[in-house]
């Protein structure tokens, strides 16, 4: 199964692909999307057109992207949810399934610590892929959601498939989560 994570940002978007054999995880790609100092329709459209370009070039089964936070300033959460939005478009417009995680639950599965400092998750990403190299933040945090995936999305897909026989015993699926 071939997995592209998505590290949404405005300015800078990440991405990673990985691919995963049973218990194995390999290292396709990762990089960088950059948006132009423009307006931020443009900006959105930087997003979705090169997401596009890299799910053309790497043709990912699936993909995982990281939720928004909400940030001491409304107006820079806004603008990261707009980015994190072309993303999922340009991610639902190629027929893939998109799974999110917080970035406590991709530090837990990358680190084992929802707390973990930036550097902490680029070396554990570094280890996990044995890549030779420290990759950057953004293209580090992309990865480690693919990694979250991996780890963590078949669990997912096995409790949705239940959902519909909890539900007839009152129970829900909400956030991956059993919940009464």
């Amino acid at each position: 199964m071939k997995i592209l994570g998505i590290d949404p940002g405005l300015r800078t978007t990440g991405f990673g692909v990985i691919e995963k054999h049973g218990n194995k995880l390999t290292y396709i790609a990762s990089g960088t999307i950059k948006t132009p100092d423009a307006d931020l329709p443009q900006r959105l459209k930087t997003i979705l057109v090169s997401v596009t370009e890299v799910i053309a070039t790497y043709n990912p089964d699936c993909a995982a992207i990281e939720k928004v936070f909400v940030n001491v300033n409304p107006q820079s959460t806004l603008l990261l949810g707009q980015a994190r939005g072309a993303a999922i478009c340009a991610l639902v417009s190629a027929d893939l399934f998109v799974a999110e995680y917080t970035a406590l639950q991709v530090k837990q599965a990358v680190v084992g610590q929802g707390k973990a400092q930036k550097a902490q998750v680029q070396d554990m990403v570094q280890r996990l892929l044995k890549l030779s190299g420290l990759p950057g933040t953004d293209a580090a945090d992309a990865l480690g959601v693919a990694i979250c995936h991996a780890h963590s999305g078949e669990a997912l897909a096995a409790l949705g498939a239940l959902a519909p026989e909890l539900a007839k015993k009152g129970l829900r699926v909400r956030g991956g989560r059993l919940v009464g």
